[in-house]
């Protein structure tokens, strides 16, 4: 008997909780069949032809994020696309024959862009989840990055390899909303390896840059090869493709690099990591006045200030991995030394062998860690402290930042009229985020990947309604794992799905 009739209540009214949820499980059972079909008569068809020239989309009714102040947001509003391009932003627009994307219960935002990423690791996934950068002479380190992906896994690469690899974390990135990746691709040990990289992440129908990275072996013709590169893929700006050069300092006659790279007029990026023994270089290249605005420097760890100044004063830009920087012993992630000198960082992702390649991992990593670091300077008593990070803060890192540290930014990071539309819709009504009351907060705090329902790249609709479009997975799947399996072996490394 429950506690109510204890009471003296009449039994008849007492209904445990355990009650409750078995009838509710019978209505549910009763009315399953009409709930499905009611979802399934409601479900919108995908429109036709998106980001074809002429063809007009209306986004309508959803909680408008634009992350560009002069638009500002909207609790409801529409977006109106036309082609590749985002015509309007407002609401109740004026759509004449658009078609019509019902966006009522979702949060319309730009979508995210990953500032660094080795896709062609994708079929080494969770293999290093342990590990950490490199050999420090510690016994556990014996499984590190640079001896074992590098150095052993890469070395055994064929082009084909590449591609899948490709391929599919570009796919894998889309489903999650990032609609734009610089994809950091250190396999470049023939130009037949190169084209592969290229091809792919033409394929895969999103916005990325080509990172033209080191490779290895007798058939390498990196950096030289760079002009190649650009004349036959990447002579035009007009296009979803653009190039970065890669100009790590940690490798012989990286000067070169620099050197074709700003021949080329393409940015130059580089790892920058205090565990890698770079900061007497860093320092000459900081005192030589060899910093630009053209510089995209990953990680920043243990570098001194006067080459974070020079870099600060160069305008160059910063791109942060915040959980592998804690994981893989990179160094304290420098987000708040960025922030101290004006710099405002983008977030990327790295590499999925030690850790997911979502953006909302990076988002809710950075802001946590730099908020911990001033919580924990508040408590110790200490004032007139830098303003905590919020969510949409890094949610500008995630999207506007990233655009600016690409040379993206007329193209991309926001909703702005003129911008070509790469948008995603989040699903604000999802079980994890119900009942919506913060959209930044619901975005950084709350929401994964499964919150990414529609993804469109330049107008044109990648993912619908929770599906990737014109992908079989199924197949792709097939094909990265057998490329895996194919690494594995040839590399000499066991498959073992339980090693420590």
């Amino acid at each position: 008997m429950c506690r109510m009739c204890d009471a003296g209540r009449p039994p008849v009214k007492c209904e445990s909780r355990r009650d409750f949820l078995k009838a509710s499980m019978v209505v549910g059972a009763a009315a399953a069949t009409g709930f499905l079909a009611t979802r399934a008569a409601s479900a919108q068809e995908m429109p036709a032809g998106s980001g074809g020239e002429g063809r007009r989309i209306l986004i309508r009714g959803g909680h408008v994020l634009s992350m560009d102040p002069d638009v500002g947001d909207f609790a409801e509003a529409d977006v109106l696309i036309s082609g590749r391009t985002i015509e309007e932003i407002g609401p109740n627009l004026e759509a004449g024959d658009a078609e019509i994307i019902e966006a009522a219960g979702m949060i319309v935002m730009p979508g995210f862009i990953d500032t660094h990423l080795h896709q062609f690791e994708t079929g080494l996934r969770s293999f290093l989840a342990d590990g950490i950068l490199i050999n420090d002479g510690r016994p556990e380190n014996q499984v590190n990055y640079y001896e074992t992906i590098l150095q052993k896994f890469s070395m055994v690469y064929r082009p084909e390899d590449v591609y899948i690899n490709e391929l599919f974390g570009s796919i894998a990135q889309l489903d999650t909303g990032v609609t734009t990746v610089m994809d950091v691709s250190q396999i470049h040990h023939s130009p037949e390896h190169s084209d592969a990289a290229i091809e792919a992440l033409r394929d895969a129908g999103r916005r990325s840059v080509f990172g033209y990275f080191e490779g290895w072996g007798d058939d390498a013709r990196y950096p030289e090869d760079a002009r190649r590169i650009r004349e036959e893929h990447f002579s035009s700006d007009d296009q979803l493709l653009t190039m970065v050069m890669g100009g790590e300092i940690y490798l012989p006659g990286y000067e070169r690099a620099w050197e074709i790279g700003r021949e080329l007029g393409l940015p130059i990026a580089l790892h920058v990591v205090g565990t890698f023994g770079m900061r007497p270089a860093f320092d000459e290249l900081a005192e030589a006045g060899q910093f630009g605005e053209d510089n995209i420097f990953i990680h920043m760890t243990g570098m001194s200030d006067m080459a974070w100044q020079r870099a600060a004063d160069a305008g160059a830009h910063v791109s942060l991995a915040v959980p592998i920087e804690m994981q893989m012993r990179h160094g304290m992630p420098p987000i708040q030394k960025a922030l101290d000198l004006g710099m405002q960082p983008s977030l990327s992702s790295d590499v999925e062998c030690t850790m997911s390649a979502d953006p909302f991992t990076q988002m809710r990593s950075a802001m946590t860690l730099q908020r911990a670091f001033i919580n924990q300077r508040a408590l110790e008593g200490e004032d007139d402290l830098p303003p905590l990070l919020s969510s949409r803060d890094v949610i500008r890192f995630a999207t506007m930042e990233g655009a600016r540290g690409l040379k993206l930014d007329r193209k991309t990071g926001s909703l702005t009229p003129g911008k070509e539309a790469d948008i995603v819709l989040l699903d604000a009504g999802a079980i994890n985020v119900h009942p919506l009351n913060n959209v930044p907060g619901a975005v950084v705090t709350l929401m994964d990947r499964t919150n990414v329902d529609t993804v469109l790249v330049a107008g044109k609709i990648r993912k619908w309604r929770g599906e990737l479009v014109d992908v079989d997975v199924a197949r792709l799947k097939r094909e990265l794992e057998e490329s895996r399996d194919y690494l594995f072996e040839a590399a000499g490394v066991e498959q073992d799905l339980f090693r420590t």
